[in-house]
């Protein structure tokens, strides 16, 4: 994929949702995802090659058209298989104004080693308010966990995360 590029798994970015973070929220659906989950919600992602590939420049525009929206959330797929386009994504979205959830099958502390390697890893957690970590657990699946799929996963306060250096999850959804 050229520098600049994104791959996506829908053409337009989904708007109005009330499941995939707080508040109605716009879902950027990334394509590719390294954890091949059983029983995975969204398995057409997984292909890194399938979806539509599309400009960072052309989904920056996309952003700019959304009405009423509170935040976006990044989806997949796995977001963070594409870091590049992540965090300039996700900073574009922070300038904008609206918060940023993101989901990943990795978790936090993983993110946190793949930033030795690459410094990005560590950049995009700055522009994120909400990380949904861990992938998703089969024997784990619960309706009473609020956004997301499984009781493994946590939803993760990355400000005060980032502030305390130790893992904080948001109280009120535990």
């Amino acid at each position: 994929m050229k520098k600049g590029y994104v791959r996506l798994a829908v053409p337009k970015i989904q708007e109005d949702s009330i499941v995939d973070g707080e508040g109605i929220r716009s879902v950027i659906w990334f394509q590719g995802c390294p954890h091949h989950c059983e029983a995975c919600h969204n398995p057409v992602t997984w292909d890194f090659n399938d979806g539509y590939e599309t400009s960072i420049e052309e989904v920056k525009k996309q952003i700019d058209e959304l009405e009423y929206q509170t935040g976006v959330t990044f989806s997949g797929g796995d977001p963070m298989a594409q870091i590049e386009a992540l965090v300039e994504l996700a900073s574009y979205v922070k300038e904008k104004g609206m918060n940023v959830w993101c989901y990943t099958g990795y978790l936090y502390d993983d993110i946190v080693k793949l930033s030795e390697k690459n410094p990005l890893y560590r950049e995009v957690l700055k522009y994120i308010d909400v990380l949904v970590d861990g992938p998703f657990v089969l024997k784990l699946k619960s309706f009473d966990v609020p956004f997301r799929g499984s009781s493994n996963q946590r939803l993760i306060d990355v400000p005060k995360t980032l502030k305390k250096g130790k893992v904080v999850t948001l109280e009120k959804y535990n």
